[in-house]
């Protein structure tokens, strides 16, 4: 497995996931992605039959958030011609089936208490992240320590994969 990393996560704002995938020997590439910011391939192995690439990126994704103030501004924002928010909730909509959203240095402790430096009222952060999950099926994990977030991309895609295979 080879997680892949959207071209469009910044490079420094990450880099506690890609040091863990490189502690780990977890390998990973950069990718431009439709959706999310991580997901993964399965490269030619002839071993096991796997003749070309096999691209999992249609089928599950990780968006990942910095904190609650990244996806605050995301729901909020209002490009021209559009309502606030609906940059974000078009890239759900075009997601795969399986996905979910990580917000680091969050809790949702903090998130109802209003711990976060924006305007935005908690209780309807709350109501919108509940939205998303039941409107789009993505499905909240806050990390409040970012130290395990390579751990849980990582965990994440190669369950997935894992139950894939098992099926089949």
């Amino acid at each position: 497995m080879v997680i892949l990393v959207d071209t469009r996560e910044h490079k420094g704002k990450n880099d506690h996931i890609l040091d863990y995938f490189d502690k780990h020997n977890i390998k990973w590439e950069r990718k431009k992605l439709n959706a999310g910011d991580y997901s993964f391939y399965l490269p030619v192995n002839e071993k096991l039959g796997i003749t070309e690439d096999i691209y999992f990126e249609d089928e599950i994704m990780v968006e990942r958030k910095a904190n609650l103030a990244e996806i605050s501004t995301n729901i909020t924002l209002a490009n021209k011609g559009e309502k606030p928010g609906q940059r974000i909730e078009n890239e759900f909509a075009r997601s795969p089936k399986t996905k979910v959203l990580l917000i680091e240095n969050a809790s949702y402790e903090m998130l109802v208490k209003g711990e976060y430096s924006t305007d935005l009222a908690p209780k309807s952060f709350w109501a919108k992240l509940f939205t998303y999950w039941h409107r789009y099926d993505v499905p909240t994990y806050f990390m409040p320590n970012t130290r395990y977030s390579g751990q849980f991309i990582y965990g994440y895609l190669h369950y997935y994969l894992r139950e894939r295979i098992r099926l089949k």
